[in-house]
């Protein structure tokens, strides 16, 4: 689950509960998140705050599945730009999901 907010500068908070798995668990599924987050910090407006929630599926998803869920869930709030489904094809003019899950 992912939700944006606006703020006063661009930040991101990752909420990971004990059914992700164990401390060990978390905490890993949360640097890898971090690091995923990291690299696209530069495409969110300077006053964007991001919370990532971390699923119960994130403990055995490789970094590839989270990125692509993460990346996925940032174009469904308009964040990152639409990926066409072919390289020729133009891209959707707005998206009008505003939560994603």
């Amino acid at each position: 689950m992912l939700h944006a907010l606006v703020g006063e500068e661009t930040k991101a908070g990752f909420v990971v509960s004990k059914a992700v798995g164990n401390s060990v668990v978390r905490h890993r599924v949360i640097r890898r998140l971090r690091h995923l987050v990291a690299d696209r910090l530069g495409t969110l407006t300077k006053d964007s705050a991001l919370v990532v929630r971390a699923l119960p599926a994130a403990a055995s998803a490789t970094s590839a599945e989270l990125g692509s869920d993460l990346d996925a869930a940032l174009r469904r709030l308009g964040l990152l730009p639409a990926v066409p489904a072919n390289p020729g094809a133009a891209a959707p003019a707005t998206t009008t999901d505003q939560r994603c899950e």
